[in-house]
This record gives C-alpha cells, structure tokens and sequence, in this order.
C-alpha cells in the first residue's frame, strides 16, 4: 500500500480526523460492554463434572474461590494430534492477563473434549501454566456451542456461533463466562465464537496500530504455534 508523504501541519489534520473516529469507538464499545454486562443470566441445571490434575471437579469447584469464571474453549479433539494454532494463540495471552483479573474476581480455565493425558503434554509444550480441565465424557462442549455431532455437521449451517457462521468440524473456538451467587448457584452469563475471541489477543492491538495492520492473507492467516515459526507454514484451522 503507497501512503502520502505530507506535511506535518497536513498529518495532524488528518490523525485529529481519524482520533474523531476511535474516540466514537471507544465510546461505542464502552456501550456494548455496557450492554453485554446487563446481558439476563441462565441457571446451569447440568451436574457438568470434569477431570483435572486435582480429580474430579464440578464447574461450581472450577470457580476456585471467586465468584465470577471465564471458560476458554479449547478446540482439541479426541484422538487428534492437531493443535489449533487460533487457540494457541489466544491461550498464549492468557497466563500474563490472568495475573490481574484473577485479582479481580475473575477465574480462568481452559476446557477441551479430549482427554487429560492428551491435554497435558499440549500444555507442557506450549509453557502454559493455566488450569486446563477436560470435558471429556460430557455433554459440556455440546451444550455451549463447540462441538458438533456428524449429524449436525450433515446440515448446511450446525449452530456455530448462534447460526451465523457455516463452519463444520467436530470441535471449534469458543469462550464462555459464569457467574456464582452466594447460595453456590452457577448461571450462564455470556458465550462468544468466532470473530468474538479476538478481543482476547493483545498481539492483534499492536499489529492493528501499525501500517501493515494484521498482514493477512485470509482471518489469521499469519498465525502459528509459538514454537514454529520457523518452519514452513501449513494450513491452519478455523478462524472464521
């Protein structure tokens, strides 16, 4: 892309211009949090019970102590030795963000349909040190909108994100937040799926403010497992 060399009395017009827009847009997703905070809450009615390094756990125990959960969906099928370069991405950002808004009621676990020993060595290579629970022999990913049966991927649209993105696959991104009242009772208070994770990569913030933006060549086109980089690039998953 060619840019216009100017003056500098030329670039301040222009940048007050454009800082007209962002200050709207602030203003604006300061309205749909505003909006998304005020969002009604569902009971969960489902005993959901999932394996963690520390046994069985309920999803009242993943609270750990705070009242409010933040679930990353973690696409990782059973049996499959895929790992999703979109949500290792996204999970990267997690450890160093977590630091502070667990100190500010906010739980977080990442949740897969595969099994724990298929998650752990994932984890390990990754250096991740976020809690990661499967879901495995559950109705968990089903239910909230990540995994999909054969049947539903057979028909042109299976739900994904409220059935406005036609993607099939067994498992796809997701994040889903709860909340605990005082008497232990857990609602569901906000799910988001595709486009909707990238709030949780401060990576695209940085790239967003530079010239060649996010350099794309299709939705994250660019992104890899940390640790390959350096190799030839292969197809990636969803990141419709």
């Amino acid at each position: 892309m060619q840019h216009q060399v100017v003056t500098r009395e030329q670039w301040l017009a222009a940048r007050k211009e454009l800082l007209a827009q962002e200050k709207e847009l602030t203003r604006h997703r300061d309205r749909v949090a505003a909006a998304r905070r005020a969002l009604p809450w569902l009971k969960v009615e489902k005993d959901y019970v999932f394996d963690t390094v520390d046994g069985k756990r309920t999803l009242a125990d993943l609270f750990d102590g705070r009242s409010q959960l933040f679930v990353y969906h973690f696409m990782l099928t059973p049996g499959s030795d895929h790992i999703c370069d979109g949500c290792a991405f996204l999970s990267d950002h997690a450890d160093a963000a977590r630091q502070h808004f667990e100190n500010a009621d906010l739980s977080f676990i990442a949740i897969s349909r595969a099994p724990l020993a298929q998650i752990l060595p994932v984890k390990k290579r990754m250096g991740w040190t976020f809690r990661w629970a499967s879901s495995n022999g559950t109705s968990f990913n089903y239910d909230y909108g990540v995994s999909f049966t054969k049947e539903q991927m057979g028909h042109p649209s299976t739900g994904y994100n409220y059935g406005t993105t036609h993607y099939a696959a067994e498992d796809l991104p997701g994040a889903s937040v709860f909340a605990k009242n005082d008497k232990g009772e857990v609602f569901h208070t906000y799910s988001t799926y595709a486009r909707g994770n990238e709030t949780l990569a401060g990576a695209f913030s940085y790239l967003d403010l530079a010239p060649k933006g996010r350099n794309e060549n299709g939705i994250m086109s660019w992104v890899r497992l940390h640790d390959e980089y350096d190799k030839p690039h292969a197809a990636g998953c969803c990141h419709a």
